[in-house]
């Protein structure tokens, strides 16, 4: 506020600052997208974006991982590899999975637990039962107490001398709720006939027909809706919907990571082969045709890598995503979102090798790396590592400059930090101090780039510019409430291939 002086003296004003920090927006909030627990995933979760920042987070959210043959599980395991492998920061949309006729697309019906009825008191199981059965087993005394058993695959739970006494310490629903991850137990009101033994029965899913499914393309589309709970994040950088290979949920993910300045990390459709054994088609054919869409905020992965599955005790193969995801945040957090998220510091964690159908020689990763497929490759001693760094235009000359991930990322960076921290431009007053300002602050962030290496140039000027005065922006532009600014910067691209030249030296004469 001006001062008016009244008396001979000294007065101090206060004057605004011109310059404005900006703050370096995240790089690797990581976004997975697919059906989660059917029933253990709270209700209200269903179709949110839900903030994580652990593997426990997710397991007390949405019930973990879960084996089945009929819904789909591959978020449950892509988030625990994202965790493991350096992630940190994660929003999980969870679909409900529910009964489709696979012809016509109408839905049946969510998936209900299976239960089962043993005299008095009604099982229902807490797990999928269709890939892994799951037995109840109770000791035949007549009057009881009694022992129960509950197994599933490699998962036992033993509960001695339970009643039907609701009085009681060991009453059956008072010890079994309270305690077990595999069943609740529904005793009748009456209590009566009593619970009598059982050697062993296994809870089953009614209803269930052979030519119904639960995956549906418009479950994961309607994600993707504007104004809805994921377009509501104000910022995520990475986007996942593990173990989907579907054309049209691509291009529909694609699209909306365009629009939020996102990147898309695809896995490879499941019966691709690099070498086309065992009747499998080849990865190569798949990205040459219309399966795969183009765009500059995709990059594909492949193959699917071996882990042991915690909830079998097995070795099973996996979707990439969650494992790469994982490396793009560990590589963002110790060298910079300019640096390729490969190489042979990408080691991943918690894999024993790539699937059999994906092993590569140089060769044959010679044919696929120029049509955008990133190989994830085993080396002698050094362990499974992401051994390429291409988008989804790799080929198309037209979008050449948007050929590596981490140039395309490093955009999509300045980008979302650009627009977050220049809204207090908004309604100022549009003339030379506004120009400067801007200048001012966006100098001075990509200033602390520059000497972060995140720029090709030996000096600032060579790195970056920031254009924003009156050839920027005219008398026209003022009239009209607008505000150009150039900001141009030459990004580090990876050294992708390595070339030793060696020669002979000529014996010299002494």
């Amino acid at each position: 506020m001006p001062i008016t002086p009244t008396y001979p003296g000294i007065y101090i004003e206060e004057l605004p600052s011109l310059t404005h920090a900006i703050t370096a927006a995240p790089t690797s909030v990581t976004v997975f997208i697919g059906y989660t627990h059917p029933h253990k995933t709270k209700a209200e979760h269903f179709g949110k974006a839900v903030e994580l920042f652990s593997f426990t987070d997710y397991e007390r959210e949405f019930g973990g991982l879960y084996t089945s043959g009929v819904v789909e599980s591959h978020v449950a395991y892509a988030v625990q590899q994202f965790f493991l492998n350096g992630g940190s920061d994660a929003y999980v949309v969870g679909l409900q999975p529910s009964y489709y006729d696979h012809l016509t697309g109408v839905a049946k019906g969510v998936v209900t637990p299976a239960t089962l009825q043993v005299s008095s008191v009604l099982f229902t199981a807490l797990e999928p039962v269709d890939a892994v059965p799951m037995t109840v087993s109770i000791s035949s005394s007549p009057t009881g107490p009694w022992d129960l058993s509950i197994s599933y695959g490699s998962r036992n739970e033993t509960f001695r001398k339970v009643n039907l006494t609701p009085s009681d310490p060991n009453f059956i629903e008072s010890r079994v709720n309270t305690v077990s991850q595999l069943v609740t137990v529904s005793p009748s009101p009456k209590y009566s006939p009593p619970l009598i033994g059982v050697n062993q029965a296994a809870l089953v899913t009614s209803g269930v027909d052979s030519s119904w499914t639960t995956f549906n393309e418009l479950d994961f589309t309607a994600v993707f809706a504007q104004d809805g709970s994921l377009d509501k994040v104000s910022i995520f950088n990475l986007l996942l919907i593990p173990g989907v290979a579907d054309s049209s949920i691509w291009s529909e993910a694609l699209a909306f990571c365009e629009r939020k300045q996102a990147f898309l990390i695809l896995d490879p459709p499941a019966h691709v082969s690099a070498d086309g054994e065992d009747g499998l088609s080849l990865i190569g054919d798949d990205i040459e045709g219309a399966t795969i869409p183009k765009s500059s905020n995709g990059a594909l992965y492949f193959p699917r890598l071996l882990s042991n599955d915690p909830l079998t005790g097995t070795t099973s193969e996996f979707p990439p995503s969650g494992f790469v995801a994982g490396i793009y945040a560990r590589t963002d957090f110790n060298r910079g979102v300019w640096k390729a998220p490969a190489g042979l510091d990408t080691t991943v964690n918690n894999t024993i090798g790539v699937a059999l159908s994906g092993r590569m020689t140089d060769m044959r990763q010679g044919t696929l790396n120029p049509k955008g497929v990133n190989c994830l490759r085993d080396f002698p001693g050094i362990g499974t590592v992401v051994f390429g760094a291409r988008t989804l235009v790799t080929e198309n000359p037209s979008f050449e400059q948007w050929r590596y991930v981490p140039v395309r990322r490093m955009a999509l960076f300045l980008e979302q930090t650009l627009y977050r921290s220049l809204k207090w431009v908004v309604f100022e007053p549009n003339d030379t101090p506004l120009w400067v300002a801007i200048r001012t602050s966006i100098e001075a962030f990509m200033l602390s780039l520059f000497h972060q290496g995140a720029f090709q140039g030996d000096t600032p000027s060579q790195a970056f510019q920031v254009k924003c005065d009156s050839s920027t922006t005219t008398q026209q532009d003022i009239d009209n409430g607008i505000v150009n600014m150039i900001v141009a910067f030459a990004p580090l691209k990876p050294a992708e291939f390595v070339i030793i030249k060696i020669a002979q030296l000529a014996g010299q004469t002494q």
